[in-house]
């Protein structure tokens, strides 16, 4: 009840002009990135009324059988510009991401590359940028639930070996993606 009280003071607030936001510094975690055993850590700064930047960090350093060698290694740091059409934390928000990464994957199935990993191992970096939309829903008095999805474009320079333990380099090349570049269900503790 008091949940949906908060709630209703919020949106009230937003009606009227007033300022009931005052959390300037955020933490949380995607639990989707926890889905593919990423630990990670993201932290949002309040920049102004309804801006902020979100900043993104995931970290993967686990072989997940190595017996076949497969592995989904990777690190990713994504900033993100939010705009949001309350006050910040709050509600809808619109965004616009960037993104940075180095991975080294074998013995697995990427989107982008289907079966052919399987038997193959991939290391490379990739960038991109895209738009994304989310939501934050207020829980108590310091945790929220967010969900954000976006979409943009990503490029990726990579070597690709033969085997995934062993092989020698079987070609130097790059990709280009267009599609799916932010998907997140986080848990937000606000700091201050």
């Amino acid at each position: 009840m008091r949940g949906i009280v908060t709630t209703l003071f919020v949106v009230l607030g937003c009606w009227a002009g007033g300022n009931v936001c005052a959390q300037k510094l955020t933490v949380k975690t995607n639990l989707l990135y926890w889905a593919t055993a990423t630990p990670n850590l993201e932290a949002e700064f309040g920049l102004g009324e309804r801006t902020t930047l979100d900043v993104a960090f995931g970290y993967n350093p686990w072989t997940m059988d190595k017996k076949t060698n497969k592995k989904w290694r990777h690190f990713l740091v994504q900033p993100e510009f939010r705009y949001w059409l309350c006050h910040r934390f709050q509600g809808h928000f619109f965004g616009v991401h960037a993104g940075y990464g180095q991975y080294n994957i074998g013995a697995t199935r990427l989107l982008w590359h289907g079966d052919a990993v399987r038997g193959s191992r991939y290391e490379g970096w990739a960038v991109g940028a895209g738009f994304s939309y989310g939501y934050s829903w207020i829980l108590g008095r310091r945790w929220n639930l967010e969900a954000t999805l976006g979409g943009g474009y990503a490029y990726s320079d990579y070597e690709r070996y033969d085997c995934v333990k062993c092989g020698a380099r079987r070609n130097k090349d790059t990709k280009h993606y267009f599609g799916i570049t932010k998907a997140g269900v986080s848990i937000i503790f606000m700091i201050r």
